[in-house]
Order: structure tokens, then C-alpha cells, then sequence
């Protein structure tokens, strides 16, 4: 793993930012990604970010942390104990470093004999799932690092709408993978470039991998474009 993104958030927090990243999908063109997006306040987020945070409770784990926006918030605002960890080395430097008191490098798949009330993955929280074939066994993971009453607070978009229409209507899907939110995902920072499988999650498909494992799914927000916020729960 090269780290793109947490050198990018390095950068950027060092006032060494000298240039932008981009990001291309398998279905999308070159775009860019603005890292200060990363550094937003509680009053920059989006309302399904926001509406998450608020029904954060308890011991929290901030999976995907990033630069640390949503675990500050809670920290800091909310008074709630929080737990960010990220697979960025470099994310997790600068979330330290902006002052959040328990943060760590780890893979969320790789962490055992740990139980939280409120497990946090935003900005296309499905995304660490990878590919379609391997939701329920995350989910499960998940799952088992819940209290009895822990909810997890889930983001992502249906991007069935990128697709175009065929003559009946209907959207034309090539079917290179087993599902169509199932992305190639790459990322270029000062000459280097990084790919990773990256998934998106229309909430009914959403909703029958959480039957598979026993898991409550409730729609909680629906956003603008697409996108929406879950809470998934015990059954």
C-alpha cells in the first residue's frame, strides 16, 4: 500500500500541498479530490453526515477516519468517547495530531475482542467491503463487534443512475463483475498511482445481505442523489 491519500492529508495539514489528487473509477472519467473536503467542519458536512453523527451514542469506533472530521466533532462537541482507526499511516499521524485522544492504524477486518455501541463508515461506507462476494462476511465482523443495543451507521450511494438507458428503458450494465457497484477505484498523487476494489450498495441490496446475517436494516436518510444513511442493528 503506497499511502497516497494519507500523504495527500500529510501534505495539506503541513501546508505542503502542492498539487491535487485525482481519482478514476471503472465507469468514470480522471476527477479531482479536494483534500480540504476532508478537514470540513460539523456546518460543512452533508445532512446525511450530520444526522449520523447526532444519533452517535456511547463508545464509539470511527472506522475509515480519514483527517479525523467526524471523530473530532464527537470528541470535542458531543463529549462522547470515540475510537478512530484508518489503514492510512498517514491519516491516522494527522488525526493525532489534530488532537484526537485514541486513534490507531488498523484494518477494521483484522480487529477482535472489541465491542462498541455505535460503529461509525461514512462517505460511501460500503466502500471497505471490496467486492459484492464478500459483504456477508464483513457484515458478520461487524456484527460481532457490536454491544446488544450497538447500531452501525452505514452510508452509500445507488449509482445506478451513472448507467445509461438501453431502447427499452431499462439501464444498460456490462456485467464484468457479480455486481455493477463493484468499482475499480484509482488514485493518483505526485506522479504515483494507487488502484483498490472499491463497492457501492443500493440500500435493498444492502438490506438482503443484512437478512443473511442477521441484521436489522432501517432506511434512515435519504440524500439528494442517490445516496442514503442506514443504521443497522441486532435482530
Amino acid at each position: 500500500m503506497k499511502d497516497l491519500l494519507g500523504k495527500a492529508i500529510v501534505d495539506f495539514y503541513s501546508d505542503n500541498f502542492s498539487e491535487e489528487v485525482l481519482t478514476e473509477t471503472s465507469i468514470s472519467e480522471e476527477d479531482i479530490l479536494p483534500i480540504s473536503y476532508l478537514f470540513r467542519s460539523y456546518k460543512e458536512m452533508p445532512p446525511l453526515e450530520k444526522k449520523a453523527l447526532d444519533k452517535s451514542f456511547g463508545n464509539i469506533l470511527d472506522i475509515g477516519c480519514g483527517a479525523g472530521s467526524h471523530a473530532l466533532y464527537l470528541q470535542e462537541t458531543k463529549k462522547n468517547s470515540v475510537t478512530a482507526i484508518d489503514i492510512s499511516a498517514g491519516a491516522i499521524e494527522v488525526v493525532k495530531k489534530r488532537g484526537l485522544k485514541d486513534a490507531f492504524q488498523k484494518d477494521v477486518f483484522e480487529l477482535k475482542d472489541k465491542k462498541y455501541d455505535t460503529i461509525l463508515m461514512l462517505m460511501n461506507g460500503t466502500g471497505i467491503f471490496g467486492t459484492y462476494k464478500s459483504v456477508p462476511e464483513k457484515l458478520t465482523h461487524l456484527k460481532n463487534l457490536l454491544t446488544d443495543n450497538g447500531q452501525i451507521l452505514i452510508d452509500s450511494t445507488d449509482i445506478i443512475y451513472m448507467f445509461d438507458e438501453d431502447e427499452d428503458g431499462g439501464k444498460w450494465i456490462p456485467m464484468d463483475n457479480d455486481y455493477y457497484g463493484e468499482l475499480t477505484y484509482t488514485l493518483k498523487y505526485k506522479g504515483e498511482t494507487e488502484t483498490t476494489t472499491w463497492l457501492y450498495l443500493d440500500f435493498n441490496t444492502l438490506s438482503l445481505f443484512c437478512e443473511m446475517v442477521g441484521l436489522q436494516c432501517n432506511l434512515l436518510a435519504e440524500g439528494k442523489h442517490y445516496d442514503y444513511l442506514a443504521q443497522l442493528t441486532k435482530k
